[in-house]
């Protein structure tokens, strides 16, 4: 077997996120005058941390920042949290990894704490050895950041034993950051250009390619 753990991103790999994710940051965003009502043009928050988004799109300070992300959480665990679905196949695909003995593990660069009630409350717990995610205060909040913290709790010594898979750049590049593969997926929410540009091991159409690139069958 050439992998023995298999790190998951969660929201545009595991599950569709999109509706509560948008609204979130719609939300937050009205708190500031800043009305967006095509929930399409906020798509771009999902994946990478909310704070540096919120600097990058629309040019908040660090402190404006922060707050805002404190706003998007407001909505984000009352209602947005379950504004969300499953892929389809995806239980079916954890089932049979988990079953020819891989580890899994949830890596993202969502809070942990929301990232479990997520997982908890669409009944794919009991598929993971770990979740993983940023702290509520800010800090491991980069995708690099997540997986180191895995690898060294886990005391991974062998890189070449984990990959990731995930569907935005900060995916690939965090991988990068810490010498192991990426499968790269195609169906979520980063474009093809912004995958191939970004230079994953491989990129997957379907979960079923996921399967056999883990699995090399």
């Amino acid at each position: 077997m050439k992998y023995k753990y298999v790190l998951f991103d969660l929201d545009g790999t595991l599950t569709d996120s999109k509706e509560g994710i948008t609204k979130s940051v719609q939300y937050s965003l009205k708190k500031y005058g800043i009305i967006v009502n095509d929930l399409d043009l906020l798509e771009k928050f999902i994946g990478p941390p909310l704070k540096e988004s919120f600097i990058k799109y629309y040019k908040f300070d660090e402190l404006k920042s922060v707050q805002a992300v404190e706003y998007y959480r407001e909505y984000f665990k009352k209602y947005g949290i379950f504004e969300n679905k499953v892929y389809e196949n995806v239980e079916v695909l954890l089932a049979k990894l988990k079953k020819s003995g891989f580890n899994l593990i949830i890596a993202t660069s969502k809070p942990t704490v929301f990232a479990r009630r997520i997982i908890k409350h669409f009944n794919l717990y009991a598929y993971f050895d770990d979740i993983v995610g940023s702290n509520m205060d800010g800090t491991r909040s980069t995708k690099g950041e997540v997986i180191k913290y895995i690898l060294d709790k886990y005391n991974i010594v062998n890189h070449g034993e984990v990959v990731m898979v995930g569907d935005r750049k900060h995916d690939i590049v965090g991988a990068r950051e810490n010498n192991i593969n990426c499968i790269a997926v195609s169906y979520g929410y980063g474009s093809i250009e912004e995958l191939r540009t970004s230079g994953p091991k491989y990129i997957a159409e379907n979960l079923l390619d996921v399967f056999k690139l883990i699995t090399n069958e």
